[in-house]
Parts: structure tokens; C-alpha cells; sequence
């Protein structure tokens, strides 16, 4: 299998399955000098991690990483950071009794098809394990950013849709986020969520969600205009999470119903400064940044291992039935929060240094 590196200058090689011994990544291109603990990195783990609540996974792994290499004094010596997260609660045999079929929405059968080969073990290499590994190495892009940009420099996520319900993004409180199981920027919206959810796993079946990024105290210059595009890479970012079905940036699809009148962020000088009256564009001019705030949002389908029974065909062919037992989150887009931010810093230090390489 290619493709396990993301990034240009700044760039991770994940590795490991979902029930192997462990998971880890290699982060490379990662300057010298940077202050950097495994307590810093563990901090974004925490918030990933399954098993915290009622409302994702009861699968209860510590995510503990470990810090082999790049850091000495505790400091970044400008060498590969590799990292390993042992896996402490896989629970194979939950697979055992459906290990022949296709589980409907997951990647099962176009794996084996590409590959000749697949692990069931709750998908293997294609599961979405692998994506604490991302938030490994998130968390050190998070780290130097604040160093070279300073602490002006942040990316907060949120759910800001649970299924069918919404929530008034006008009540957006950042610190509420970090005290609710949701990651729900709006405190009102949150009992009526927990009831839904509750009724959507009682009833064995699993339900979508809706995640906005925001980056403030990014300095304008950063992307290019043609194939290395700030919000291209963005996109392509967050669709290669697990069960990411598309991604918006700033009024995104809602731009197409706009007039050029209302989608066009007018300017005005104040005290001698560019200051935008709106940001419909999410802070990004043909594929570079403006300086406003960073606005991005993607949708992640519902969870595809559900209770409920869903037709479907074995390894021969054969027409059949599955019920995915074990422990699954009811919505997979929760835990994508912390992910989401991960991919978001990975992006924005890459081209931080890039620009730097060009430009400063």
C-alpha cells in the first residue's frame, strides 16, 4: 500500500492496524528548537479518544504516545519525531462471526478488490484507528505554529450539526465546546442532542454530523494560486478522514444561491488597515489567505457499522444479511472534531513553511 505520507515540507507517515500491537506515525520536517513533551501532545489525544463518554465508542484505550525519537532536552533537534500509541483493548472476536462479509458503507469490498487481501479486524489499516495518529502529529504542528506565529495562532472545532438537529451558531462559545460531550458550540442546543443520540443507539442505528474549523491569527500570504491552493489543500485534508463525504469553505455550496452583491466580501481601509465587512470566501482569496479568520466545514456520513440488519453479499458472492455487533460510536463525527483540527494545522504550518522558504 502507497500513499501513508501527507504533507510537502512539513509531513506524517501514519502506520499500524486498528487490532495490530500498536499504531504510530513519523512526523518530518519539523524545525529545530521547539519546546515539545508527550504531556503537550497528549492533551489533543485526550479529546480524540474513545470510550470517554455514552456517546461515542466504549472502546477504552488510553492513547498513552510515546516519543521515540526527535526530541532531545525537550526540544525538536529538526530530525523525524516517531511516535508509537499502543493499542490496549482490541477486541477481535467481535469480528469473527462476519468476517466473510461486506459490512454495507465501509471499505471492505473495495479493499479487497484493489488489494487481494483484507483484515477484518475492524477494518484494519482502513479503520479509522489510524486517525490518532493524525492528532499525534496535529498536536506538534499546533506547538510550533504557536512558536513561529505566536499565540494569536489557534484552530477550534465544533459540531455544529448532530444528525437532523442543528444549533445557533450565533451562541458559538469556545469555551463550552471543551466542557460538552458533543464538542457543541452552543450550550441550549446540547439536552436535545443527548436525547437523540440516546434514541439513535437505543434504536441500533447511527446518525451524521456537520464539523466547522476555525483558524484566527493567520498571516495573509499563505497558498498559491494555481495547484497548491490553501483551500485545495484543506479539502483534501479533511475528505481523507474516515467517512468525510464533502468539505465547504466559508458559504461553500450556499455561495451558488448568492448574488455577486451579497457574496462579494467588500473592503474598507481602517486606520490605514484592509478590513473585510464579511467572509463568505472563509478567509481564502484564490487559493491564498487574506488574514481573516479561516472558516471551513465538512459532513461525515452516518456510522456504517450499525446493529440494525442490512442486506449484502460474502467473499463467494453469496446474497446475505449482517448485524454489526461490538462497540461502535453512534455518530463517528463527534471524535472527528479533534481530527479535524489535527489536519487543519498539519496544512496550515506546511504552508507556513513553504511560504517562508519562497517569500521571507
Amino acid at each position: 500500500m502507497s500513499f501513508n505520507t501527507f504533507g510537502k515540507i512539513f509531513r506524517f507517515t501514519t502506520w499500524g492496524e486498528s487490532h495490530g500491537p500498536a499504531i504510530g506515525c513519523v512526523v518530518d520536517g519539523c524545525p529545530p528548537n521547539i519546546p515539545i513533551s508527550e504531556k503537550d501532545i497528549q492533551t489533543d489525544m485526550n479529546r480524540r479518544r474513545p470510550g470517554k463518554s455514552k456517546f461515542t465508542s466504549q472502546r477504552k484505550e488510553q492513547d498513552r504516545v510515546e516519543i521515540l525519537s526527535g526530541i532531545f532536552q525537550g526540544k525538536t533537534t529538526g530530525t523525524p519525531i516517531s511516535m508509537i500509541i499502543y493499542n490496549e483493548d482490541s477486541r477481535s472476536r467481535d469480528y469473527e462471526t462476519i468476517k466473510n462479509k461486506f459490512r454495507p458503507g465501509h471499505a471492505d469490498y473495495t479493499y479487497l478488490l484493489k488489494y487481494g487481501i483484507r483484515d477484518y479486524r475492524g477494518g484494519g489499516r482502513q479503520s479509522a484507528r489510524e486517525t490518532a495518529s493524525r492528532v499525534a502529529a496535529g498536536a506538534i504542528a499546533r506547538i510550533v505554529l504557536n512558536k513561529l506565529i505566536g499565540k494569536k495562532f489557534n484552530v477550534t472545532g465544533a459540531v455544529i450539526q448532530l444528525g437532523v438537529l442543528g444549533c445557533n451558531k450565533k451562541n458559538w462559545n469556545k469555551k463550552e465546546i471543551r466542557k460538552n460531550p458533543f464538542f457543541c458550540p452552543d450550550k441550549k442546543s446540547i439536552k436535545l442532542w443527548e436525547k437523540y443520540l440516546l434514541a439513535v443507539r437505543k434504536a441500533g442505528s447511527s446518525c451524521g454530523a456537520v464539523i466547522e474549523l476555525r483558524a484566527s491569527g493567520i498571516p495573509a500570504g499563505l497558498g498559491a494560486p494555481i495547484y497548491s491552493k490553501l483551500d485545495s489543500d484543506l479539502a483534501s485534508a479533511l475528505m481523507s478522514i474516515n467517512a468525510v463525504k464533502g468539505v465547504n469553505v466559508g458559504a461553500g455550496m450556499s455561495a451558488a444561491f448568492l448574488s455577486g452583491e451579497e457574496n462579494s466580501d467588500e473592503i474598507k481601509s481602517v486606520s490605514g488597515k484592509a478590513k473585510f465587512k464579511s467572509n463568505n470566501a472563509g478567509g481564502i482569496l484564490g487559493g491564498i489567505s487574506s488574514g481573516q479568520e479561516i472558516v471551513v466545514s465538512f459532513a461525515v456520513k452516518p456510522t456504517s457499522s450499525i446493529l440494525n440488519s442490512r442486506e449484502t453479499i460474502d467473499k463467494k458472492g453469496k446474497n446475505t444479511k449482517i448485524s454489526v455487533k461490538g462497540r461502535h460510536d453512534p455518530c463517528v463525527g463527534i471524535r472527528a472534531v479533534p481530527i479535524g483540527e489535527a489536519m487543519m494545522s498539519c496544512v496550515i504550518l506546511d504552508h507556513y513553511l513553504l511560504n517562508r522558504a519562497q517569500c521571507s
